[in-house]
């Protein structure tokens, strides 16, 4: 059979990709997903228990883009959930990021925001040259907080500590001089209202797209005809290791269902330095679900296992590019997302960069 498309990936870089050339082009798609179901690391599900929960752990989709939030509005109404984290420290729950309630919950005291600015004045370090993750930290908050805060939750998310990772983990840290508790401040943000999964149904449902679950392109790349391939999964992969393996942070998530409605106050708590675990996910909050049980998420980072995270050092930056330059030999194979790119991209960037992608293939 001939597609003039085949997409490798069904999360949000395929899918979106897929869509639009189903829907603008009326082209022919092949969508080829290695796992079980579409929707990528996004992919929620009802449990056995009748409690809807998102297998991959937190997936909150925020954006200040709003070409993304109108084109994924048009699979989806939104629900009105507003993200706050909660971070058990010092036998204390405060918010992130760091703001005025979280100073004042943490040192029993009353912060004004001019007392504040001049409190981090005081405890910044100043350092001439930024040149990793802690340096991002230290510049901004001090010592203490980055103790408190982000030394050990990194050690435990990453594997090493934030000297030894590139700045961009922490670069976009925000901190806040007002009572602003919510973890993103993006204009748009939400979570789609029958969730996830639901939502990529709709964008998948044209008749162009013919769609394989549980099939590794590689085990019938020669036995289909197709004009252009769009690739949305580990680089090295594709290359068969040739410039050897990029390495990922992993993770391990251990669901639980307690009988009681409520187990937590917010729909994430993180625990940066007790415990294995990096947090704690509370699905009820993201859906308003109401239910007499509740279901709730351990997350244990770790080395091995499905790639979750490329890893934010320059040596693994050297390697990826070497793959790069073979990607960019090639003709009418497109990669993109977070594994192609080998890069840490937020839901909405990968859409973003999907729909741009979009207008070069129409444009070709």
């Amino acid at each position: 059979m001939f597609f003039d498309y085949l997409i490798v990936g069904a999360g949000f870089a395929g899918a979106t990709i897929a869509e639009r050339i189903a829907t603008q082009l009326n082209k022919r798609v092949l969508l080829i997903e290695k796992r079980n179901h579409i929707a990528g690391n996004a992919y929620d599900y009802y449990n056995e228990d009748g409690i809807l929960i998102q297998k991959y752990g937190p997936h909150i989709f925020h954006t200040n883009i709003k070409k993304v939030w109108d084109y994924l509005s048009r699979f989806t109404d939104w629900n009105k959930y507003v993200h706050r984290v909660l971070a058990h420290v010092n036998g204390k729950e405060v918010y992130l990021p760091v703001n005025l309630d979280t100073m004042e919950r943490l040192y029993g005291r009353k912060f004004t925001p001019k007392q504040l600015e001049r409190h981090f004045e005081q405890k910044r370090v100043k350092i001439d040259k930024i040149k990793n993750s802690k340096d991002v930290v230290v510049s901004q908050i001090g010592e203490e907080l980055y103790d408190l805060f982000f030394k050990n939750y990194t050690k435990k998310q990453w594997g090493v500590y934030p000297e030894d990772l590139d700045v961009q983990v922490t670069k976009r840290l925000p901190l806040r001089f007002n009572r602003d508790t919510r973890y993103f401040a993006d204009k748009y943000q939400g979570i789609p209202k029958y969730g996830y999964t639901r939502m990529f149904e709709k964008m998948l449902s044209n008749k162009n797209i013919h769609i394989l679950l549980n099939t590794d392109y590689k085990d019938l790349i020669n036995s289909v005809k197709f004009n252009r391939m769009i690739y949305t999964g580990p680089i090295d992969y594709f290359f068969d290791y040739v410039h050897g393996k990029l390495p990922y942070r992993s993770l391990d998530f251990k669901f639980k269902t307690l009988n009681k409605e409520i187990f937590q106050d917010a729909a994430v708590v993180n625990f940066p330095n007790e415990h294995k675990y990096t947090r704690i996910t509370e699905f009820k909050h993201f859906y308003f679900q109401k239910h007499h049980k509740t279901t709730i998420c351990y997350e244990y980072p770790k080395g091995e296992g499905d790639p979750y995270y490329p890893i934010p050092k320059s040596d693994y930056q050297e390697i990826y590019q070497k793959y790069r330059k073979e990607a960019d030999k090639l003709k009418n194979i497109y990669f993109i997302g977070r594994l192609a790119e080998y890069k840490y991209l937020n839901m909405d960037q990968v859409v973003n960069e999907a729909l741009k992608l979009f207008e070069r293939i129409r444009n070709d």
